[in-house]
């Protein structure tokens, strides 16, 4: 049976922390055990709720940030997708001023306009990656401690690997994020803004052209800005969205029947939201679960700032809202 709404999960399954201390810094330890996952009450892709579960592992407290990245790139040299040219062969009908390095960039519109086309506030920017985040002439300077963002899904499988963990799969990533309130809309609850509290990144107005700033960021925020869940993780929502493993599927149906710790075999689509995509469209592309929403998540277009949320991202693709976050398994 599941827990009351809002209140903290418990479970016979839970697993106590391993003996010693945390396999590296900054992570938490989330016991195992059954949860709810999924959502009813939302979008179509969050649907059928059912009970999944998972076992015990570590989990970074916070998205990956500029600074931890940077180490990871010092160290080995790495190069972002975003800092490579795509292939010709692979992009038959894309523009050849366009087979540059480059990234997806967020561009605030003058005012409003239709939301059933995300070229009306993406762009692609040659020359943006994760050190330029707005593409060419701006710096990661003074954000150190900001998720990084530019990074596609091999980048964080690569970052990853070279930390010694994992990318979480979808369960183990929204299991995190609940905090222990099974069933709860968000990570602290089902009230929004408890006590007129900003409690994320989030947006605040009318999607893309109006941001009120109530959070007080314009675009990201350094981790830790805003209340820990109940696990001591910050960021879980807002923010950034964050890559997992799972292979994407339009819903909860092939998830349903099998373990979290299973391999994904199914690919698909999905309502591309706030995180657009920019995988060829003449051939299927591999794509990735991400969870979380972002500082771009706003009511009128994109609530999806809640631990059932899901989203479809193509492997290939970078954007200036999208990070990392990793785990240990014992």
């Amino acid at each position: 049976m599941a827990a009351p709404r809002s209140a903290p999960f418990r479970s016979e399954d839970s697993e106590r922390a391993p003996s010693g201390r945390a396999p590296a810094k900054d992570m938490a330890w989330i016991p195992g055990g059954t949860f709810l996952m999924g959502s009813a009450d939302f979008y179509p892709e969050e649907r059928p709720v059912h009970p999944v579960l998972v076992s015990g592992y570590w989990i970074d407290a916070h998205p990956v940030t500029v600074a931890e990245f940077r180490r990871f790139v010092k160290a080995t040299g790495h190069v972002t997708g975003a800092e490579r040219a795509p292939h010709a062969a692979d992009y038959p009908d894309a523009d050849p001023e366009l087979l540059v390095p480059g990234s997806l960039v967020f561009r605030r519109t003058a005012g409003p306009v239709p939301l059933d086309d995300f070229r009306n506030w993406w762009a692609w920017v040659p020359g943006a990656d994760w050190r330029h985040p707005e593409g060419p002439g701006s710096t990661v300077d003074g954000r150190q401690r900001h998720p990084v963002t530019h990074v596609s899904y091999a980048d964080a499988v690569a970052y990853a690997q070279w930390a010694g963990k994992s990318l979480p799969t979808e369960a183990e990533w929204e299991f995190a994020a609940r905090g222990g309130l099974d069933g709860a809309t968000y990570p602290w609850g089902d009230d929004f803004s408890p006590g007129g509290r900003a409690m994320a990144n989030t947006w605040q107005g009318e999607f893309p052209w109006q941001n009120l700033l109530l959070d007080k960021y314009e675009g990201t925020s350094p981790v830790g800005a805003f209340p820990p869940n109940g696990y001591g993780l910050v960021d879980v929502v807002g923010n950034v969205w964050e890559w997992t493993s799972e292979d994407f599927t339009a819903d909860h149906a092939a998830a349903a029947s099998r373990d979290a710790a299973s391999d994904a075999a199914a690919s698909g689509d999905a309502h591309s939201c706030c995180a657009p995509s920019n995988a060829r469209i003449d051939e299927p592309i591999p794509r990735r679960v991400i969870k979380g929403g972002s500082h771009l998540c706003a009511p009128n277009y994109c609530l999806r700032y809640r631990p059932a949320a899901r989203q479809g991202e193509a492997v290939d693709t970078s954007t200036s809202h999208l990070g990392i976050r990793c785990i240990i398994r014992p």
